[in-house]
């Protein structure tokens, strides 16, 4: 499910007086960003250029795995396959695909990798947009072809298995995320303990100090804003992150639009269609980016009412913006009301 954000955020480490080091590039069809503070000597100092080096290398094997848009990627080619025994692919792959499963049975199957066949129905996949819509016999078909419990994964050895030939996967929902948190770990690794990463609306933080990190408002502009701030009327919340992950899923920058009218790009598997509601987006905190992405993405299906109840029962850190008229209404869970006292605007 491809996931195009409403979030850049105004980031400032707090605590630290020192400037962090920035690198930015472009993967997953978005953009990417690293800020890091660099561990104090007798530590060596790191070299950007060899971090950003390091960092693109980790996108783009981990586009090599997940794209959609690439027929040679281990994902279309397992898609590609009509067999129904296991299918060895890499262990990321079937990590991602495991915890796909898990928040599909939590969700009731409001979250559902296995909808591709409706993304590129509705335009919203490599073959790019369409100019009319689907008609209700493509979509009942398209439909047919999903079901997440045709999906398995194994992750020793890693392995995936369809148990219909025409099944197709789709881990955008998750693969940005998955893909922050590796960066996180790739930075860590080469001894940047402390440090934000942003992919898209996607964005994994660590460090002994919190990174202030400000959720945009869905009607205000995604251009970054400067350091250091006070938050800008158009912010919706601030949070203070340190070994956390934030993920915010909306309608508002990703549509297709027929005949005067807009169709966002996140569709509910359970219709075949995109998510029609009062709900303008979603927001969860979670200390996986990949989790809090798919998290984010299955509230936003399951709307305002279901999915609030949903964050609420399972004790979720998530801010739910509720379309008012021509206002936002915000609904913090406890968990992310408190994240958000300790940041406030």
């Amino acid at each position: 499910m491809a996931r195009l954000l409403l979030v850049l955020l105004t980031t400032l480490c707090l605590g630290r007086a020192a400037e962090p080091v920035t690198l930015t590039g472009r993967a997953m069809g978005t953009t990417w960003s690293a800020k890091f503070f660099a561990a104090p000597p007798p530590a060596p100092a790191l070299d950007p250029a060899l971090v950003t080096a390091r960092l693109a290398a980790t996108l783009e094997h981990l586009e090599t795995l997940f794209s959609t848009y690439r027929p040679d990627s281990a994902l279309s080619r397992f898609n590609a396959s009509a067999s129904t025994d296991w299918y060895p692919v890499s262990p990321e792959l079937a990590r991602v695909a495991h915890e796909a499963r898990r928040i599909s049975d939590l969700t009731g199957g409001a979250f559902d990798v296995t909808l591709d066949p409706l993304i590129r129905l509705w335009g919203f996949g490599p073959a790019g947009r369409r100019h009319t819509l689907p008609s209700d016999p493509e979509i009942a078909t398209a439909r047919d072809r999903v079901d997440y419990r045709r999906l398995s994964a194994r992750l020793a050895p890693p392995a995936l298995r369809k148990s219909a030939a025409e099944l197709s996967a789709d881990f955008s929902s998750l693969a940005k995320g998955f893909a922050a948190d590796s960066l996180s770990d790739v930075l860590t690794a080469l001894g940047a303990p402390d440090h934000f990463v942003q992919i898209g609306g996607d964005i994994q933080t660590a460090g002994s100090h919190p990174w202030r990190t400000g959720i945009a408002s869905p009607s205000a502009p995604t251009a970054p804003v400067a350091l250091p701030v006070p938050a800008p009327p158009a912010l919706a919340a601030v949070v203070a992150l340190s070994g956390l992950a934030l993920s915010t899923s909306g309608d508002s920058h990703n549509f297709l639009t027929v005949a005067g009218r807009r169709y966002g790009h996140i569709v509910d598997p359970r219709t075949g269609r995109p998510v029609a509601g009062s709900l303008a987006s979603v927001s969860v905190v979670h200390p996986s980016c990949a989790t809090s992405s798919a998290l984010a993405t299955a509230l936003f299906v399951l709307g305002a009412d279901a999915g609030f109840a949903l964050a609420t029962r399972e004790h979720l850190a998530a801010l739910f913006l509720v379309r008012d008229g021509p206002g936002l209404v915000p609904r913090a869970t406890p968990e992310f009301a408190r994240l958000s006292s300790s940041a406030p605007l």
